[in-house]
């Protein structure tokens, strides 16, 4: 497989590239969040907007392997702020939707007096070696082992607690199309949680059902970076929040909701 998706007339298949983690006929967060990105930024007109936030809810597993509908829709048009909707259905199943907040895209000179937010830089990722993943019961092709690379620059794979890291992706989103910046933000910032899981996968369960992204620009370049943490509560809540970075320093933020119980 070359892609995430291949499109079938109007309609998407996801590829075994497109696995998550858990259940090997079910997608990983992360194409799904690159699918409904890619859907919100075809509604135009091109080079009007950029997209200031993305929220994805997974609300049911999408699946690998069978026909998937798409559209995208605006909900309110405006000259200054937009706000546009995407829907996934299996059949006439709702597996996955997003909402969009665009802002018109323009030049703003902003004052040298500016109050602007310091933010620590990642090691650069051409410093850095890749990182080969393994991840929970898959063993089969799969989104987070054969269509990223991770290069880790604080923390490691293999050890508990908050992470930076470097994610690459390696195919398409679309079967023949370069993905845009935000797509491939969208792909990496599902990793969140399970790159900065402190909990036990064999004893627990910590799933996020959303990801919301906050962007201060268009992301620039293939590599997309994450200074992640992930956050439990015993209420059974859980909460895992991302600074997003890209080669030229900070592009934003992302935050998951998450489920968390024993097994």
């Amino acid at each position: 497989m070359t892609a995430l998706f291949e499109a079938d007339g109007d309609r998407f298949v996801a590829t075994e590239m497109s696995r998550g983690p858990w259940d090997p006929a079910s997608c990983h967060g992360g194409p799904v969040s690159a699918l409904l990105a890619r859907a919100v930024e075809q509604v135009g007109p091109a080079g009007t907007w950029q997209l200031a936030r993305l929220t994805v809810e997974l609300t049911r597993p999408v699946p690998v392997g069978k026909p998937l509908t798409l559209g995208a829709t605006v909900e309110r048009p405006g000259k200054k702020v937009s706000l546009v909707a995407a829907l996934l259905c299996d059949g006439d199943v709702e597996v996955a939707r997003a909402r969009v907040l665009r802002i018109r895209l323009g030049e703003v000179e902003l004052p040298d007096d500016a109050h602007l937010a310091a933010d620590t830089p990642l090691s650069t990722y051409a410093d850095l070696d890749d990182v080969p993943t393994t991840w929970a019961t898959t063993t089969d092709t799969a989104f987070h082992t054969d269509a990223c690379v991770h290069r880790f620059a604080e923390g490691e794979w293999d050890v508990p607690g908050p992470v930076g890291v470097w994610i690459r992706l390696a195919v398409p989103v679309v079967d023949g199309e370069e993905p845009s910046g935000v797509q491939r933000v969208a792909a990496a910032a599902d990793f969140g949680n399970g790159v900065s899981a402190s909990l036990d996968h064999d004893q627990f369960l910590f799933i996020n059902p959303d990801l919301t992204i906050h962007l201060l620009r268009p992301p620039t370049g293939e590599w997309v970076g994450m200074r992640t943490a992930s956050r439990y509560a015993t209420s059974g809540a859980g909460l895992a929040e991302s600074e997003l970075f890209d080669a030229t320093g900070r592009i934003g933020r992302s935050c998951q909701s998450l489920f968390v119980d024993q097994r």
